[in-house]
């Protein structure tokens, strides 16, 4: 074998070789793409200030406009104000080219009419073909499904047992559709928001709704609302010790992937507001205790004003991994999201696997809570 011979066939092995490490080298930045974390931001219809911070889009890897309506079984704009609300999110591609827009269906007020629609093959037709339509109306890439909640009252809803099944087929049916129009241009994304809490995963059969979805938001927010009648932490990330076998998002996560979910398809939802009571009793600093007066919310950005000049002051329960505040001359207990619990949980989401991140919503923060996200969720 000659000199030369030998050097050519080592020359054609390192080509090889090396090409071939190219391309897996392209492969794994493209799945390292795919597989990053998403930031998952819900808009009202209200938000009118993108184009004063349209750079904030780049910490952003989807929109889900809030919300679309069903009226005789179609999707529907709720308000006319969605046409031009749904073009300017889409303007933002022209900051982040690679930022997914969906329209949220239902929501709490808008769920009444998920039942009928999903009743019958017939009408699950109509109400996915008109939001395939939607959709494509308005040049946006995929479709949320919010129905609050399969088999369940919700909002004084109709429900029926056959929900669970229903729910189930919609998804089958609307992916199908997705896919039809997919392309390698657009890939089409349908996504829901779940509650936090085994009642739901009980009233839907998530291990083969799963497969029909690319991700799935769950709701770890709203433990306690403003119909309840004892105070406690509306988003902790762990259960406190205040707390008898209380809600988590931890426990919620847990449920979810019990429930058979691949948890990389979960979304952890955080929340831009917090939660108040008055009248509170003051044992505990009015920490799981019961309150008799008025209670509301708070966007984020009023909190942290309020907390900047003293009007408020922040007490951390370790236990939970959850801030909260109490005051005693109005007897006022209040419930919220930090940076310090929302860097908790971004470590805590990619330390388990998760998909990402979302919350609710965009116009309640100010600026202190996405930077958290943006600086922490991939680093």
């Amino acid at each position: 074998m000659s000199k030369q011979f030998i050097i050519a066939l080592i020359a054609a092995v390192c080509f090889i070789a090396c090409g071939k490490n190219k391309n897996n080298s392209n492969e794994e930045t493209k799945d390292a793409s795919v597989k990053g974390n998403k930031v998952i931001a819900y808009v009202m219809r209200g938000n009118n200030n993108w184009g004063e911070n349209n750079e904030k889009a780049k910490q952003i890897t989807h929109i889900n406009y809030a919300f679309a309506n069903i009226v005789n079984g179609k999707v529907v704009e709720g308000y006319e104000s969605d046409v031009a609300n749904l073009k300017k999110l889409n303007q933002l591609k022209q900051v982040n080219k690679d930022l997914k827009i969906l329209i949220s269906v239902g929501g709490w007020s808008w769920s009444k009419n998920f039942s009928d629609a999903a009743l019958t093959p017939a009408s699950r037709e109509i109400f996915a073909q008109s939001a395939v339509d939607f959709m494509i109306k308005h040049n946006i890439d995929g479709i949320d499904l919010d129905w609050e909640y399969p088999g369940q009252k919700g909002d004084n809803n109709k429900f029926r047992l056959e929900d669970k099944e229903n729910f189930t087929a919609v998804l089958k049916l609307l992916r199908e559709k997705l896919d039809d129009i997919s392309n390698m241009k657009n890939q089409y994304l349908l996504t829901i928001a779940t509650a936090a809490n085994q009642k739901y995963l009980d009233h839907t059969n998530m291990s083969e709704a799963h497969q029909y979805l690319d991700f799935i938001n769950i709701m770890t927010y709203d433990f306690f609302t403003g119909g309840s009648s004892q105070t406690g932490h509306h988003s902790n990330l762990s259960q406190s010790d205040y707390a008898d076998n209380g809600s988590s998002a931890k426990k919620a996560v847990e449920e979810h992937v019990n429930a058979g979910i691949p948890i990389e398809k979960l979304v952890l939802g955080v929340p831009f507001y917090g939660r108040w009571w008055k009248g509170v009793n003051p044992n505990n600093n009015g920490l799981y205790q019961i309150a008799n007066g008025k209670r509301g919310s708070y966007r984020y950005k009023l909190i942290a004003d309020s907390l900047s000049n003293k009007t408020f002051v922040s007490l951390w329960d370790s236990k939970a991994n959850a801030p909260y505040i109490w005051r005693k001359k109005d007897s006022l207990f209040l419930t919220y999201e930090s940076p310090k619990s929302l860097k908790i949980k971004v470590d805590y989401l990619k330390n388990k696997k998760m998909g990402g991140i979302m919350f609710w919503e965009y116009n309640g923060d100010n600026d202190e809570l996405l930077t958290v996200i943006s600086n922490t969720i991939n680093n």
